[in-house]
Formats: structure tokens, sequence, C-alpha cells
């Protein structure tokens, strides 16, 4: 008589076991603490103890470069956005003491978003432009050959990410020429709230716009403009 044997169960692959994936507080919340939130509260608080305008506005932007300058040892390489954000301090707090105008160090927060959309505008002179290089974030392996074999070989998709590289570039130069009115012409109280807030509102319509274009040429095209995967086995 035969003995019949059965196959033994696979374990099950506890939450330890499964692939941690970033939490979301990391990749959302805390740049939007880091830049907007700590910033903003800290000016608020020390005006609020009788800080000056300037001293006030100098000590909420050392938050985010602090920040920056961590990232940056931390990572053992310096991004464009942080070594901006720490320059743009300096030169607009040396500028401030000499002039003893505080809308100097306002015009920082116009200075920022100026040179980032400069920046994103010409990546359309590069081999990539600055969409394809943020979509390779969120692609794997796999996803990242998809995408380039989509560059090389589909003109919809190089158009596509070539629009958006217009859209957020202009976006950003929307952002910063606002934000030097308001450092030229509203009460100096008033303009770090008013600036944050306008910045999250193009940001915000950014994003839309953003995943609206990508949905529309995925209906189109059948290709993702990010997030491309290799295809499996039970697609092939």
């Amino acid at each position: 008589m035969e003995t019949v044997q059965t196959p033994r169960a696979t374990p099950a692959r506890t939450p330890a076991d499964r692939p941690r994936a970033t939490p979301r507080w990391r990749t959302v919340g805390l740049p939007l603490a880091v830049n907007v939130a700590v910033p903003l509260a800290l000016y608020y608080v020390l005006r609020a103890q009788g800080a000056a305008q300037w001293l006030a506005l100098l000590l909420s932007g050392v938050v985010p470069a602090a920040h920056a300058l961590a990232a940056a040892v931390l990572r053992r390489r310096v991004e464009v956005f942080d070594l901006l954000v720490v320059v743009l301090l300096a030169v607009s707090a040396g500028l401030s003491a000499l002039s003893g105008s505080p809308r100097v160090l306002l015009l920082k927060d116009a200075g920022i978003p100026a040179a980032l959309g400069l920046w994103i505008l010409a990546t359309l002179r590069a081999a990539r432009p600055f969409p394809f290089h943020f979509g390779q974030r969120l692609r794997g392996p796999g996803g990242a050959e998809a995408a380039d074999r989509a560059w090389r070989e589909l003109p919809e998709f190089r158009a596509a990410l070539r629009g958006l590289t217009l859209l957020w570039g202009g976006a950003e130069l929307l952002d910063a020429a606002l934000s030097a009115v308001w450092a030229l012409t509203l009460p100096i109280d008033l303009v770090p709230v008013i600036g944050r807030f306008q910045s999250l509102a193009i940001l915000a319509a950014l994003a839309a716009l953003t995943v609206r274009r990508s949905h529309s040429f995925r209906i189109r095209c059948g290709i993702p403009l990010f997030g491309v995967r290799p295809q499996t086995a039970s697609q092939q």
C-alpha cells in the first residue's frame, strides 16, 4: 500500500517578512512640516514674543536650511533643492543685514521657485526632461527600462513629458512672481502665511493637472507616464 504524501503548506508571510513601503508621512508630511508648517509657526511665535521682523524671518528660515544640510550629510550627496535653500538663505540674510530691510529676506521665498522653475525648463534641452527623472523614482528597475524604451520609441511619450515640463516650470515661475509682488507690497507680517498658502494652492492645482494628464495619456496610449512596470508572465 502506497503512502500518499500531502504537500507541505507554505508558511504564511508575516508583516515583518514583507518589504516595507516608505511611510506616507515621510514622503509627504515631513517636507510639508519642515518647509511650511514649522517655519510659519516659528515666525509667528517669535513675533508674539516681541522679536523683530527680520530676526523672526531669519530664524524661521533656518529650519528648512538646517534640514537640507542634515539630509545632504546623511545621503552623502547634495541635491539641487537643498543647495538652493541654503544658498538663498545665506545671501538674503547678508543682503538684509546690509540694507536693514526684512523684505529682502521675504524675497528668498520668491527666489526658490524662480530658480526651480528656470532649472526645470532648462531640462528641456537635456537628454531627458525633469518629469522623466521624477518618474524614475516611482519605478522599479524593470519599469525604468520600459520607460527608457518608451522614450526612445514613442513620440507621444516624449511630447507628454515635455508638456509637463512646461507646466511644472511655468507654475514655479508663477509662484515666484506672485511671491515677489507680495514681498514688496503687502504688510510684512502677512506675507509668510499668504505666501505659504499660495504655494500650496499652486502645488495642489499642479498635482491635479498632472494626474489628469497622466490618466488621459494612459487611456489614449495604453501606458502610464509614471510608474511604468514590466509585464508579468501572466500578462504576456
